[in-house]
């Protein structure tokens, strides 16, 4: 069944562009142009994927992020100017799946956005009951949660994969590099300083 992608971007070239191109593909594609029309139409559109600028009027990239983040768990990735590595920064902790800056190429952005949406599908096919325990640390993979004895931590979807990463290998020290590839899918490693050596214990 054909993917349903949300453009997001105020850019009329970037939007038309892109729109043209990933209906080659074989998606199926929905537009928006500022921020408060993005939430609407991913509210009413149910994507499997939403591409969405950072700079929006009405609400910004950062701000429809963690609204739609509060909402549900669709894919994001966030198309960035090369200027703005903090809002990166602050877009992957909101919950944002990735990023690709601008300019960017359509080859690179297709195998973003397979890489991400397989990764969605694969969390849809848990099953309904798998957990792992780490000391007092509770993993609830069907559920997505994480607790520490009955207290749910508040985490980013990135944040949870990340530590649900580490619990399932107690013990080992992994290299920033390492957690880009398996946790972010970058094995090119452009994936910025957003994660650094790690160990879970």
């Amino acid at each position: 069944m054909p993917k349903r992608v949300l453009v997001v971007e105020d850019d009329a070239t970037i939007r038309d562009m892109l729109t043209f191109n990933l209906k080659k593909e074989g998606y199926i594609v929905t537009v928006a142009q500022d921020g408060a029309d993005a939430v609407a139409r991913a509210r009413s559109s149910r994507p499997d994927l939403i591409l969405l600028d950072l700079m929006l009027p009405e609400l910004n990239g950062l701000e429809v992020c963690r609204i739609l983040r509060q909402e549900g768990n669709v894919p994001i990735i966030m198309l960035t100017a090369k200027e703005s590595e903090v809002d990166k920064v602050v877009g992957l902790q909101l919950g944002a799946d990735d990023y690709i800056t601008k300019p960017f190429s359509l080859r690179e952005l297709f195998a973003r956005m397979t890489a991400v949406l397989r990764r969605s599908e694969q969390r849809d096919v848990r099953p309904e009951v798998e957990e792992d325990r780490l000391g007092r640390l509770r993993i609830d993979r069907a559920g997505r949660r994480a607790m520490v004895d009955d207290a749910e931590l508040k985490l980013t979807p990135k944040e949870w994969e990340l530590l649900a990463y580490l619990v399932r290998r107690p013990g080992r020290v992994f290299t920033r590099e390492i957690l880009l590839e398996q946790v972010w899918g970058d094995p090119a490693g452009k994936g910025e300083r957003t994660a650094g050596a790690a160990q879970a214990s």
